[in-house]
């Protein structure tokens, strides 16, 4: 079923539920889900409305016109996004490949309802991975030292393949903060989130010498602040004295897998709103 979602925020007060209610229904739509939410600390209001295409006689175009009023009246950001108009997303991984394998088995099989349009690495061995799924694959080698020209290649790849979203399934190269900027709210990623506890090189090593009962992963925006936008969605699982570092390493990346495949899902249904650096996310 074709549907619109129209997602809002704005400064909280009263009759906006109404008002937009009562405009949905003057125009005959069927609404399928909707979803509210009031940050009574920050006074703000959060929205969000699917509802059937064919059951409006607007046009999308006049529907955004004459909302438009509306919107400017309660000083609302406000976006209505067409189900059937995928986003096309782009994926980007380093060695590990169990986040990538996950999200295109996820693709290939239709749980994941976007347009996976290529993968861009820093290494060369996913290829076939990419390619079994008859997608392009593009190698960018980062120099040590000066990375800017990677990053410029890897920014072109983006603009070339018009991506509404990129993922870094375990890409392990630090974005740079004019790309944070330049693509904000619109790059994901995944990291264990033993972090800041267990920051640097082998955390799961440091996590089993501490002695830690649980594990887990965190999705998350990509901001220039490392491993601290806005979170998306998390994955625990315990952990016992029995458990060896294999065994957390082993299981740590089923969190990383599940974490990140909600995320992206929540992120490409239009049901993630950014609030500063934390997120309402209407699952």
């Amino acid at each position: 079923m074709k549907s619109y979602r129209l997602v809002i925020d704005c400064p909280d007060k009263v009759g906006i539920v109404a008002a937009v209610s009562k405009f949905l229904a003057e125009h005959g739509a069927s609404i399928v889900e909707a979803n509210h939410h009031r940050d009574t600390t920050a006074g703000w209001f959060f929205m969000r409305h699917e509802f059937e295409a064919d059951s409006i006689e607007l046009s999308l175009e006049a529907f955004k016109d004459e909302f438009a009023q509306l919107a400017q009246q309660f000083q609302m950001n406000w976006k209505i996004v067409d189900s059937s108009k995928k986003q096309n997303v782009v994926l980007m991984a380093s060695r590990e490949s169990h986040c990538l394998a996950d999200l295109l088995h996820r693709w290939h099989s239709g749980e994941l309802d976007c347009n996976i349009v290529a993968v861009i690495a820093n290494h060369e061995h996913l290829r076939h991975m990419a390619q079994w799924h008859g997608l392009p694959y593009h190698h960018v080698t980062f120099a040590k030292g000066d990375k800017q020209a990677a990053f410029d290649e890897v920014r072109e790849l983006i603009l070339q393949y018009e991506a509404d979203t990129v993922v870094l399934a375990r890409f392990m190269q630090i974005f740079p903060d004019v790309l944070c900027q330049e693509f904000a709210g619109r790059v994901i990623n995944i990291h264990h989130s033993f972090l800041p506890s267990f920051a640097g090189a082998k955390p799961y090593h440091q996590a089993h010498e501490r002695g830690v009962k649980l594990i887990g992963a965190t999705c998350h925006y990509v901001t220039g602040d490392l491993d601290a936008g806005p979170i998306i969605d998390q994955e625990i699982i315990r952990i016992s004295h029995r458990d060896s570092i294999e065994d957390m390493v082993r299981k740590g990346k089923e969190c990383e897998k599940q974490a990140l495949a909600r995320g992206l899902r929540s992120h490409i249904e239009d049901r993630v709103i950014i609030n500063g650096n934390k997120t309402v996310v209407f699952d």
